[in-house]
């Protein structure tokens, strides 16, 4: 539609002032509030458009968080370990290799994880090894997470049911954010501004620059709405998969289907529930339409797609019913940062030390096997801005790099950072571009046990571990890139987002099966049973 209205000036009263405002309560919001108050700050407003924080953890079921470790050693701690240490001794909130287990070669143990998905190492050219990745319960993590708040009420006002619509700027300098509730519009003035939004509602009204929808073949130009399934018994379903292969992957196929889009039953923390994951492929989570559809198409396959697992696999699913839904949209990724460093295939495919460094991040890519890779300060900080940042699932990434930075462990890993380096940029009468990135990198290494390279408080083994695994790149694509001078070039082109590349999908990437050619990888995708593929 062209059709406009013109909406005349108003007055808009200041509901509150603040130091720091984090506009989003999802993984990375919540993980910035908490590590700013921890920081020091006690003048922080934690804004949530719903009445619970989490965002996509909570509310939308993303009940598994990936590949914290990388063989021996678990480098994704911090804010992200505590939720699971905190929900440790609760029944059945959590579940997964311990952090003492990571690693281990015992293939007893490792054949004891086999049904669930995600906990040992894939990778052929290596031995078999246990993987720190934890299932958990979404509501036990609700209640945790507003436990983590309210032991810090003193220094963070938390705003829930409060949507931040629009930003309020000074020239390129943002002042604070105006914000919709039942009480009507109203405004929260503060001298740095994090939005953790997921999807830049707040950095694309400020004048910087940022990018669109990422490549249509990923797993980030996907929705879904996931849905549970109680009274199942996942053990038996997985040891009738084992005994029939060529049915599992009959189901596998249909399943999707039956629903009309890529969809998967999934493990959860309990064998009991089980979390059905889907992929509305080429849809915008930041589009009225595309947010719609994906809702009530989902609803509307899933009594089908139930008594489908009922008739096919009566021992695992004899029982079943539907167990619950998820509260919110499934939500990947729609726009993304245009920020001072763009993260790309690159910073996987050839290692790079990172002088900002504030995550250092094992992931799920391929290409280096999950071997941690340094984020910088940089990727979360935009353009022509001041005084905002921006981590999260929007953080600035190109539209293949995004599918390996933007999932729950990033989220909250950028989230801390955010936080400390806001606190000590308010500390210091700084700004967000001027900050001591050194100062921030202290406070979360010896104080947040956030591990990061070089730095005088992590431990040198967690660097020699890396360096002794080659970095990850022992795998055939990593390889490839740097044998062969035209796979070179089209990991380049991958960075640059340059270049002729047909059905350029990472995951098809994974295919023993594929043609590499001097420019074009001509190659379907793979589809398989990892959620986050």
């Amino acid at each position: 539609m062209t059709k406009t209205i013109l909406e005349g000036e108003r007055q808009i009263p200041v509901y509150a002032e603040c130091d720091i405002l984090v506009v989003g309560g999802g993984a990375a919001g919540h993980s910035a509030a908490v590590a700013a108050a921890r920081a020091g700050n006690k003048n922080v407003i934690l804004m949530e458009r719903y009445g619970y924080m989490g965002g996509d953890v909570t509310g939308g079921y993303v009940i598994m968080v990936p590949r914290l470790s990388f063989f021996n050693k678990q480098y994704v701690r911090g804010l992200q370990e505590e939720w699971f240490t905190r929900m440790a001794n609760i029944p059945g909130a959590v579940l997964g290799p311990t952090a003492d287990e990571i690693g281990s070669t015992d293939a007893a143990k490792v054949n004891a994880w086999k049904n669930i998905w995600d906990t040992f190492s894939t990778g052929a050219t290596q031995p078999q090894h246990l993987v720190r990745s934890v299932y958990f319960e979404p509501n036990q993590l609700k209640i945790e997470m507003d436990k983590m708040l309210l032991e810090h009420k003193d220094f963070i006002h938390v705003m829930c049911h409060s949507w931040g619509t629009r930003p309020i700027m000074d020239g390129d300098t943002i002042k604070g954010v105006i914000f919709e509730s039942k009480e009507g519009r109203k405004a929260v003035l503060a001298k740095i501004v994090i939005d953790a939004t997921g999807d830049g509602d707040i950095f694309r009204q400020t004048g910087c620059p940022y990018f669109g929808l990422a490549d249509k073949l990923t797993r980030c130009a996907t929705t879904a709405l996931v849905w549970r399934v109680g009274g199942c018994d996942w053990a038996a379903f997985s040891e009738w998969k084992k005994v029939n292969p060529q049915a599992a992957n009959a189901l596998r196929e249909n399943f999707s289907k039956i629903c009309g889009f890529r969809a998967s039953p999934l493990p959860g923390p309990t064998n009991d529930v089980c979390w059905i994951n889907n992929w509305h492929a080429e849809r915008d989570c930041a589009t009225v339409k595309d947010a719609t559809e994906t809702e009530m198409e989902t609803r509307d396959t899933m009594r089908d797609a139930l008594e489908y697992l009922k008739e096919v696999c009566p021992m695992g699913f004899r029982n079943a019913f539907i167990y619950d839904i998820a509260p919110q949209l499934g939500t990947r990724c729609s726009y993304r940062l245009d920020g001072e460093y763009v993260i790309t295939s690159n910073d996987f495919a050839f290692p790079k030390e990172q002088e900002d460094v504030i995550a250092w991040h094992s992931t799920i890519c391929f290409i280096n096997d999950n071997c941690p890779v340094e984020i910088p300060y940089r990727a979360i900080l935009p353009k022509k801005t001041e005084n905002l940042l921006c981590p999260g699932r929007h953080i600035s990434a190109d539209e293949l790099g995004i599918d390996y930075v933007n999932l729950i462990p990033q989220c909250v890993g950028t989230g801390q950072a955010a936080g400390v380096a806001a606190a000590v940029a308010v500390a210091d009468g700084s700004t967000a571009h001027g900050v001591d990135i050194k100062k921030v990198q202290d406070i979360l290494a010896r104080d947040q046990d956030v591990p990061l390279p070089r730095n005088q408080y992590t431990d040198p083994s967690y660097m020699q571990n890396v360096i002794d695994h080659e970095y990850g790149l022992y795998t055939d694509l990593a390889k490839k890139a740097r044998e062969e001078a035209g796979f070179l070039g089209k990991v380049r082109q991958f960075a640059s987002n340059q270049g002729e590349i047909e059905d350029a999908d990472p995951q098809s990437l994974k295919s023993k099966s594929e043609e590499v050619t001097m420019g074009t990888v001509k190659s379907a995708p793979v589809v398989t049973d990892d959620p986050h593929s």
